[in-house]
């Protein structure tokens, strides 16, 4: 009994290993050089989306484009994560601070701590 389950452990290895056997190089080198061929290999950067075709007329596109830019609805250069905020001060308020600041030494110059 034990001598039957030890053949047949050996034999079912055997169609183990040869149901995985490698295929030669030369093999692999047909099948890639008729995939290229019909067409199933991409070349250079392959996208999987197809490429989709508008339904738009140029000058829609710009009208809606110029339309949103008025808007404001499009940032213009690079778009930054934070939001612009308006100042509520007078410019010459500002600049009084700033002058009187300087003065008192609270604004350092350089990289390093005010003195």
């Amino acid at each position: 009994m034990f001598k039957k389950f030890v053949l047949a452990a050996a034999i079912s290895q055997l169609l183990v290993l040869s149901a995985f056997a490698q295929t030669t190089r030369a093999d692999v080198k047909k099948e890639a050089a008729s995939a290229v061929k019909s067409g199933a290999v991409e070349k250079g950067e392959a996208t999987v989306a197809p490429k989709v075709k508008s339904t738009k007329v140029r000058t829609d596109v710009k009208k809606e484009a110029a339309a949103a830019e008025k808007a404001g609805t499009i940032e213009k250069g690079e778009v930054s994560a934070t939001p612009k905020t308006k100042s509520t001060k007078v410019r010459a308020d500002v600049k009084k601070e700033a002058a009187s600041a300087n003065k008192a030494g609270t604004i350092s110059k350089g990289e390093g701590p005010a003195k």
